[in-house]
């Protein structure tokens, strides 16, 4: 590039930290914020990435210490409520035929191996800290902080998440809608014999299923429709869903064996989330949730934030100027991919809801596949 750039990166999740890598590595100087003072650091309990999810993963530097902390397979396993294999299937390598078609990790393990990647690449991070205010004109913003300090930037990067701050602050309205499904979720031993993905669709709930995130551990967890968050104590939660996945066979006896401690479970309801017409409001743009969210029906959700990093990175690094066509050239590229995985998800919870039993969900998978083996 003809001068040097100064971004700010808002949010340190998953897609901040990725934007900060892949722009530091081009020599774009980066200031990340983070809200939290932890940097997010025990967030949830386990991931389940697919091929595209590790293809960016790979360009970010990371794939070999992702590789060594979770457990890649190539099958999923559907299975009746009482555990009885009805089909093995096989899954097609999304990332290339050098990647698993998915792995499965601790969620705060990829986080922290993000964050060292972060560190490494000598952004200037601060945690604990919000953009007050956003004031922009041709050249660039003036950022106020909650610290009281300003910056000024030539662009700024709002991966803040699902309900962004910054989205509603440029003028973007649309926000989170519930999809009327809901997750349970934790983390458990992982039994012998569990060696890829299985889920079992009936049964106590509308899902539960289980991925291996290491060599002696899995995250398990149970979709149903959701309920009234304020009618669950916090404490009961390991009940509850022990409860139901003791209406399952195969290895759930043995996972649910391990539901006990409330502390290490979570509920959440399942939204949705697509921001039309344009990411970005002069020189601020959304990236990841804060402009797209899924439920985690077919487990794109970070992928797709991850592909969004790596688009806009390239953009950026080999555009000299940053204008609106550029952002708007960075939004065309994303969402046909975006919207299709959005709604596909979207869909497959519907049919649960509603019951459906004859709903071509193989070939639905197959379409959305074909469509994310395609380089972003």
């Amino acid at each position: 590039m003809s001068t040097p750039r100064k971004v700010l990166v808002i949010g340190g999740g998953t897609a901040g930290n990725a934007m900060t890598i892949l722009l530091r590595r081009a020599g774009v100087t980066v200031d990340l914020i983070e809200a939290k003072d932890d940097w997010n650091a025990t967030a949830g309990s386990g991931i389940t990435l697919q091929g595209n999810a590790l293809r960016v993963l790979r360009e970010l530097g990371v794939w070999e210490r992702v590789r060594a902390s979770g457990c890649g397979f190539d099958a999923v396993g559907i299975n009746a409520p009482d555990g009885t294999v009805l089909h093995v299937a096989h899954d097609i390598r999304s990332g290339g035929d050098d990647l698993p078609a998915s792995l499965g990790m601790r969620r705060p393990r990829l986080q922290q191996i993000l964050v060292e990647a972060v560190r490494a690449s000598g952004a200037d991070v601060r945690l604990g800290t919000t953009a007050d205010a956003l004031d922009q004109d041709a050249d660039g913003v003036t950022v106020r902080f909650s610290d009281g300090t300003e910056g000024r930037y030539d662009l700024v990067i709002a991966a803040d998440g699902l309900r962004s701050a910054t989205r509603a602050a440029i003028g973007i309205t649309t926000v989170p809608a519930p999809t009327g499904l809901a997750v349970w979720r934790v983390a458990a031993p992982r039994p012998a014999g569990v060696t890829h993905a299985e889920l079992a669709y009936g049964g106590p709930a509308l899902i539960a299923g289980y991925c291996p995130t290491g060599d002696s551990t899995l995250y398990a967890f149970v979709v149903e429709a959701q309920r009234d968050r304020a009618a669950i104590p916090a404490q009961s939660y390991a009940d509850e869903m022990s409860r139901t996945t003791k209406g399952y066979g195969g290895h759930w006896p043995e996972i649910t064996a391990h539901i006990t401690d409330p502390a290490r479970v979570n509920y959440t309801w399942c939204e949705q989330l697509l921001v039309e017409g344009s990411w970005h409001r002069g020189r601020v743009v959304l990236a990841g949730d804060a402009a797209h969210c899924c439920p985690p029906t077919i487990a794109q959700g970070a992928a797709m934030s991850l592909e969004d990093t790596l688009v806009l990175a390239e953009l950026l690094t080999t555009t000299a100027t940053w204008d609106d066509a550029l952002l708007h050239a960075y939004y065309q590229r994303r969402i046909p991919r975006v919207r299709a995985v959005v709604e596909a998800s979207v869909q497959i919870g519907r049919w649960q809801l509603d019951g459906v039993r004859d709903a071509d969900l193989p070939g639905l998978m197959a379409r959305v596949t074909a469509l994310l083996t395609q380089s972003p």
